[in-house]
C-alpha cells in the first residue's frame, strides 16, 4: 500500500473522529451503570456488602471480553471487534432491565458482566487510535478518544431522572429506565463502527508494516517488554485505585441521605475528571514522557485519597476527592496506555494490548469486590486509606524501573 503523507494523515484523523463518536455514544451507558449499579445490587441482594459486585461484574465482563476482542481485532480488524463488543453491551443492558423487573440479583450480575463489554470496547478504541499514529502524537491521539468518552459519560448519570420518567411511562421500575438509553446508545455505537470505520486502522497498519518503509510505513518497533510490563502494571493498579473508591461512593452518599439526582451529579463530576482533561495529559506525555506523567497521576491520587479520607462526611469533600480521583486515573491511564502501545512490536500489538485491558479490568474487578467489605469494616475514610497502599505499589515499581540503569523513554 502506497500513500502520500497528507492522505495518510487524513485517514488517521478520520479514524480518530469515528472512534471518538463511538466513545460518545458508548459513554452514555457508562454513567448510568456507575450511578445505579451499586444501588440496584444492594437493593436486590438485601445487603450493602454486595453493592461492590456491580462494579466487580462490570469490570470482570470487560476483562473477559478483552482477549477475545483483541484476537478478533487481530484477525478481522478493529471494525468487527468494536461492533461485536458494543452489541454484547447492548444485550447486557437489556438483561439488566429484566433483572430489575423480575428482582433477580443473579440476572443483574450477568447483565452487568455483559454490559462490561462496552468498557472493553472503550479500552480497545484508545489503542485503535494509535494504530496509525506517528511517534510525536501517539499519546495525544489516544487521549482524544479517551476524552470523547467524557461527553456521553458525563451526560449518562444525569439521565437518571429522565430515565425514571421513561421507565414509569413504559411500565418499568424507576431504576431500570436509564438502561433503556444504554441499549439505544450501544446499538448506535455499533452502527458507527461497522459503517464508518473504513479503512480499518489495524488492518491498514498490518499492511503498511509488511510494505517497504515509507512516509506512511515507519520501521517496525523492536519492542521494549520491560517498559510494556511497567505500563500494564501502572495502568491496572491505577484502575483498581479508582474503581475501589468510586464504586462505593453511591452507597456512601445514599446511606447519608443523598438523593439519586445528587449521586448522579457527583458521579458525573468524577467522570468529567476521568476524561475531560485527557488531551492535556496526552500532550504532556508526548512532551515530557510517559512515565513522568504516570508519576503526576499518582501524586493526584495521593491528594484525592487524602481529601476523601478527611472529608468523607462532607458532600463537598467527596465531590472534590472524586474529581481528583478521576484526574489521577486520567493521567495514569493515558500515559500508561501510550507506553504500552509504543513498547510492543507490531506483530504482537493487538494481543499485548488485550492483555493490558485484561489486567486493567481484573485489577478493577478485584478492587470493586474488596471495596464493599472494606467499606463495611472501616468506613469510607478507611477505604481511601487502604487504596493509598496501591499508589505506593506503583511508586515502588517506578523506582525499580529507574534503577534499571537505562534512560526512561520520552
Amino acid at each position: 500500500m502506497s500513500l502520500d503523507e497528507p492522505e495518510f494523515r487524513a485517514i488517521q484523523r478520520r479514524s480518530v473522529a469515528l472512534l471518538s463518536t463511538g466513545q460518545v455514544l458508548g459513554g452514555l451507558g457508562l454513567g448510568a451503570g456507575l450511578s445505579l449499579g451499586a444501588i440496584i445490587a444492594a437493593s436486590l441482594s438485601g445487603s450493602p456488602a454486595w453493592s461492590g459486585m456491580a462494579a466487580t461484574m462490570s469490570t470482570l465482563g470487560a476483562a473477559a471480553a478483552a482477549i477475545p476482542l483483541a484476537r478478533l481485532a487481530r484477525g478481522r480488524g478493529r471494525r468487527v471487534a468494536l461492533t461485536v463488543g458494543a452489541l454484547v453491551a447492548a444485550l447486557g443492558a437489556v438483561l439488566t432491565i429484566v433483572s430489575v423487573v423480575v428482582a433477580s440479583f443473579v440476572l443483574l450480575l450477568v447483565g452487568l458482566a455483559m454490559l462490561g463489554s462496552g468498557a472493553a470496547v472503550g479500552l480497545q478504541s484508545r489503542f485503535a487510535a494509535t494504530d496509525l499514529a506517528d511517534d510525536r502524537h501517539r499519546a495525544r491521539d489516544l487521549s482524544i478518544v479517551v476524552w470523547a468518552t467524557s461527553i456521553g459519560a458525563v451526560v449518562g448519570p444525569n439521565l437518571v431522572g429522565p430515565g425514571e420518567l421513561l421507565g414509569s411511562s413504559i411500565g418499568l421500575p424507576p431504576l431500570a429506565g436509564s438502561f433503556v438509553f444504554t441499549v439505544v446508545a450501544q446499538i448506535a455505537a455499533a452502527v458507527v463502527y461497522v459503517v464508518g470505520l473504513r479503512p480499518d486502522p489495524l488492518l491498514m497498519r498490518q499492511t503498511l508494516d509488511a510494505a517497504p518503509a515509507g512516509p506512511s510505513s515507519p520501521a517496525p518497533s523492536l519492542g521494549r517488554p520491560r517498559y510494556a510490563n511497567y505500563g500494564i502494571a501502572a495502568t491496572a493498579i491505577s484502575h483498581a485505585v479508582m474503581v475501589s473508591v468510586m464504586s462505593m461512593t453511591p452507597v456512601h452518599l445514599s446511606s447519608h441521605g443523598a438523593s439519586i439526582t445528587i449521586i448522579g451529579l457527583v458521579i458525573s463530576l468524577h467522570i468529567a475528571g476521568m476524561f475531560a482533561l485527557s488531551p492535556v495529559f496526552g500532550s504532556l506525555a508526548d512532551r515530557i514522557g510517559r512515565i513522568q506523567v504516570i508519576l503526576i497521576g499518582q501524586g493526584i491520587f495521593v491528594a484525592a485519597l487524602a481529601t476523601v479520607a478527611l472529608g468523607a462526611e462532607s458532600e463537598q469533600g467527596v465531590v472534590v476527592g472524586l474529581i481528583l480521583l478521576g484526574l489521577g486515573w486520567s493521567a495514569s491511564t493515558v500515559a500508561g496506555s501510550a507506553l504500552v502501545a509504543e513498547s510492543v512490536g507490531a506483530d504482537r500489538r493487538a494481543v499485548i494490548q488485550g492483555r493490558s485491558d485484561l489486567a486493567m479490568n481484573s485489577a478493577g474487578a478485584l478492587g470493586g469486590a474488596l471495596a464493599g467489605p472494606v467499606l463495611v469494616l472501616f468506613g469510607y475514610s478507611g477505604l481511601a486509606v487502604v487504596a493509598s497502599v496501591l499508589v505506593a505499589v506503583v511508586l515502588g515499581l517506578t523506582a525499580r524501573l529507574y534503577n534499571g540503569a537505562r534512560p526512561l523513554p520520552a
